[in-house]
C-alpha cells in the first residue's frame, strides 16, 4: 500500500486492499501544504494532474507542474521501492496521481522528461486519437506502464476493443482510467464488457476513476466533449515484456483495415 500522511486529501483510490486485484496501486490526491510518503515494496510513478507539487527524496528535489492535462505532456517521477519522499505545494492545492506496483528495485530514481515520451496518433476515422507513452514499455520500469490518451469530440478510443485480463491468450494486466472531460458537466462513455454478455457502462465525468478488472473496454467521447484519461497499468508482464500487445475483440478486429467502417450513406432515400 502507498503510505501518505500530512497535507493530502485522497480523492480516488484503487489497490489490492480495496479492489481485490493483485498488482496495481493508485491514488489521486490533493496536496495542501506538506506531506510525507513511503512506498514499501512498490515502484512508484508520480504524475502531475493540475497545479505544482515539489517532491523531495534523499537523492533530489523535483518540481512537477502542470496547468492542465489538455496542454502538453507531463514530467513523470519514477521512484524505486523503499524510497521515502516528501510533497509540498508553494501556493494553491494541487492534484497529483501516484501509482505503484510490486518491484525488486532494478531501476534507479529518475525524472522522465516529455522529450523521452513517445507520442502517436492511433486509429483513424471516428477512432482517431492521440496516445502518449509517458512511461511506456520503451522506458525503464519493472511492472508499471503509463499512458495518456486524448479522444476528441465525437471520437472513439480503445478501438477496436481489446483485453488484457489473462483470458483468450491475453496477458494479465490491471488498469485504472482517471478521466478529465471538457467542457464542465460533460462526460465520456466507458464500457467494460466480456464475451459472456456481461457489461458495465459508465458516464465518466471529470476526475472520475474507472477500473478495468476484466474484459474489453472501449471509450467514446460524445459530440461536444473532449476526453482525456490517464492509464496506470501493472500485472504479470515484467520489464521488456511490457511491450506485449493486448488481444482485440475478434468481432471488431477488422476495423484496423477499414477505419471508415463502411458508414451508412445519408440521407436514406426510398428505393
Amino acid at each position: 500500500m502507498i503510505g501518505l500522511s500530512g497535507g493530502v486529501e485522497v480523492l480516488r483510490r484503487a489497490d489490492p486492499e480495496t479492489v481485490g486485484w493483485r498488482y496495481l496501486h493508485f491514488l489521486l490526491v490533493r496536496v495542501v501544504g506538506q506531506a510525507e510518503g513511503k512506498a514499501g515494496g512498490l515502484e512508484l510513478a508520480l504524475v502531475p494532474v493540475e497545479g505544482e507539487v515539489v517532491v523531495e527524496t534523499p537523492s533530489g528535489t523535483y518540481t512537477l507542474k502542470r496547468a492542465s492535462v489538455f496542454r502538453g505532456l507531463p514530467q513523470v517521477l519514477y521512484l524505486p521501492p523503499g524510497t521515502p519522499f516528501r510533497l509540498r505545494t508553494e501556493g494553491l492545492p494541487s492534484l497529483l496521481a501516484v501509482g505503484g506496483a510490486p518491484a525488486k528495485g532494478r531501476y534507479p530514481e529518475r525524472l522522465f522528461q516529455p522529450a523521452e515520451m513517445r507520442r502517436e496518433l492511433r486509429g483513424g476515422g471516428a477512432a482517431l486519437r492521440q496516445v502518449n507513452h509517458i512511461l511506456g514499455p520503451h522506458l525503464p520500469a519493472e511492472r508499471l506502464i503509463l499512458y495518456e490518451v486524448y479522444t476528441p469530440s465525437g471520437r472513439f478510443s480503445g478501438w477496436p476493443p481489446h483485453r488484457h485480463d489473462g483470458l483468450l491468450g491475453s496477458a494479465y494486466m490491471e488498469e485504472t482510467y482517471l478521466y478529465r472531460v471538457e467542457p464542465k458537466g460533460a462526460f465520456a462513455l466507458h464500457v467494460n464488457y466480456h464475451e459472456a454478455g456481461g457489461a458495465e457502462v459508465y458516464l465518466a465525468k471529470d476526475l472520475d476513476l474507472v477500473l478495468v478488472p476484466k474484459g474489453y473496454h472501449p471509450v467514446a467521447a460524445p459530440p461536444g466533449a473532449n476526453v482525456y484519461y490517464l492509464n496506470y497499468m501493472a500485472g504479470e508482464l515484467y520489464g521488456a515484456e511490457r511491450s506485449t500487445p493486448p488481444v482485440d475483440d475478434p468481432v471488431w478486429a477488422w476495423v484496423k483495415d477499414d477505419w471508415e467502417g463502411n458508414p451508412l450513406a445519408l440521407p436514406l432515400e426510398e428505393a
